[in-house]
């Protein structure tokens, strides 16, 4: 293990400790305090009150101090646990995120990089330059139903800049949609009669949905003989310099499985190599791919799931931040949620199934293997989902109606104040937008956790696969050629979210009785904010997202 690694969890771990040590020591983790409480609801005498309702309020008093107050005590010490190891984790990223950036770290700067071609860029195969320089590499695009953007992603790939003799085209198609299939194969053998290797692959159903599409496309005889594998999903578009860029990190590095470059959809830690685990926009090593298992379909993040597997196996990843790929956003806010849904759901299934395999493996150190449990799986998939819900959306507004309830300053301000600060320091070309994105994180906490537990306890929808429904640019585009589906109408039932306006009206209520009976804590602003926030996404009051960004 590498010097910079082995210190760097060192002092993960210290700083875990130290503030957890910190609180206990101040006095702020003082679970004292329940006992206290349960004894004055214990003391208060029957019978006190006069009138006719005294007797249902002396009633509501006992049992809110004896039974609800401690029950909720319990969440507010559990919470404020948790938001330790979060801030924790957050500041650790964000020191290091800084710190690469002071000291100008790069990729090149660790790894081996020389251009192909002894640089001469583009066009290198058209000029007469050797094509056996080049390694063979396959381009998967795995597909299901994808009308709106079938021709984007293609038409990227294709013009790759790479000896055509060196370079296969897969599309992977599982529409089940027969007019659909019928215009991607016909795509596929236009850019055919044009000179591109490219091949139209199919499968008898959809097992493993994306995971088993692309375990089917590595068994073809042609795919054997390519030494690396570019990844898209249908609504990326890459830059033609993409494998001049990526590949030869590859060639020079033995131990490198991945180069993954920058996209919508970042997780892991790339400066200690736990990888930055993506399913597109990244080119694997055959050999690595294989070594870890090849795909498997156990859950709904099969990009993560290998990636994993292969860190346990002892490779390496590189991410290229400053290498972005054209891609879509989800268009609506309810198909946001499915997909966030389905990365949450899976991430946490993944931890379930992996604990062991982690504990175990023998090609990666202890202090790697805590990091990869710890910090990777339960404090970004479990915990920080937990409490940005609990504490923030259920435990503070109930709290101004039970005045016998304890929150900390230090857990409910302080807190949340430096997760902001290092928040707006990793992203500071983010910070105008802050504020609503902390309101609208607040109404997402709610669906991530719902999918954590769902991952967790393995429920009904654990392993469910819903496409995102994508549009291509036909938003924008009214010259686009594109033909476009039937959409029906929805019922009003299906254009309301119910869960969100559900929230929203208890949060106002909250707020409202915190500004009317006034009590130790006054949190009606930001619960009308909360409420609002909710009440908003509930009715779908967010328009068509612009979907074409390049992260």
């Amino acid at each position: 293990m590498e010097a910079g690694e082995a210190a760097g969890a060192v002092l993960f771990l210290l700083a875990a400790a130290v503030s957890l040590l910190a609180a206990v020591s101040t006095g702020a983790v003082d679970f004292t305090y329940l006992v206290t409480v349960v004894g004055e609801g214990s003391s208060t005498s029957p019978g006190s009150g006069g009138g006719g309702g005294a007797w249902w309020r002396e009633a509501w008093v006992r049992a809110r101090s004896r039974a609800v107050a401690p029950a909720l005590q319990v969440g507010v010490w559990a919470c404020m646990v948790m938001s330790v190891m979060l801030v924790v984790e957050a500041t650790y990223n964000s020191a290091v995120s800084v710190a690469a950036r002071l000291v100008g770290w790069r990729p090149e700067r660790r790894f081996k990089w020389e251009p192909l071609g002894g640089g001469a860029g583009a066009g290198d195969e058209e000029k007469g330059e050797d094509a056996a320089a080049y390694p063979m590499v396959m381009v998967q695009i795995p597909m299901y139903n994808e009308l709106e953007v079938y021709k984007l992603s293609i038409g990227a790939v294709c013009g790759l800049k790479w000896p055509k003799e060196r370079l296969i085209i897969q599309v992977l198609d599982d529409s089940t949609d027969a007019f659909i299939k019928n215009l991607v194969e016909l795509e596929c053998e236009d850019w055919a009669s044009k000179g591109l290797n490219i091949k139209y692959a199919t499968r008898s159903g959809r097992k493993g949905f994306k995971a088993g599409a692309l375990k089917k496309g590595m068994e073809w005889d042609y795919a054997k003989q390519c030494e690396y594998v570019a990844i898209f999903d249908a609504d990326f578009q890459p830059e033609p310099d993409f494998l001049l860029r990526t590949v030869p990190f590859l060639m020079h590095n033995q131990n490198v499985a991945l180069v993954q470059a920058r996209s919508q959809k970042e997780h892991g830690d790339s400066l200690l190599n736990t990888g930055t685990l993506l399913g597109t926009a990244g080119v694997w090593r055959t050999e690595a791919i294989n070594d870890a298992g090849g795909w498997k379909d156990r859950t709904t993040v099969e990009d993560m799931d290998l990636a994993v597997r292969a860190t346990l196996k002892g490779w390496k990843f590189i991410y290229l931040g400053d290498l972005r790929v054209k891609s879509e956003l989800p268009s609506t806010y309810k198909a946001y949620c499915r997909q966030q849904f389905r990365w949450s759901c899976g991430g946490a299934n993944l931890f379930r199934k992996m604990i062991w395999d982690v504990l175990v493996a023998k090609k990666v150190s202890s202090l790697k293997k805590i990091y990869i449990l710890y910090s990777f799986f339960l404090v970004r998939r479990v915990v920080a989902p937990a409490v940005a819900f609990i504490l923030y959306n259920v435990i503070i507004p109930v709290s101004v109606m039970i005045p016998e309830l304890f929150l900390p300053i230090w857990g409910v301000a302080y807190i949340p104040t430096a997760l902001l600060i290092v928040t707006a320091i990793r992203n500071p070309e983010n910070l105008h937008t802050v504020p609503l994105w902390i309101l609208f994180e607040s109404v997402m906490s709610m669906h991530r956790l719902r999918a954590a537990v769902a991952g967790l306890l393995q429920l009904q929808e654990f392993n469910q696969w819903i496409v995102t429904k994508k549009v291509g640019n036909n938003a924008f585009d009214e010259n686009n050629d594109t033909p476009l589906l039937q959409k029906s109408r929805k019922r009003l039932i299906n254009r309301v979210n119910l869960p969100e306006i559900g929230l929203s009206v208890f949060l106002i209520f909250c707020a409202s009785y915190n500004l009317v009976f006034h009590g130790k804590n006054s949190f009606y602003i930001n619960l009308y904010l909360q409420g609002l926030a909710f009440f908003l996404l509930g009715l779908n009051c967010v328009g068509t997202l612009p979907v074409h960004c390049c992260f």
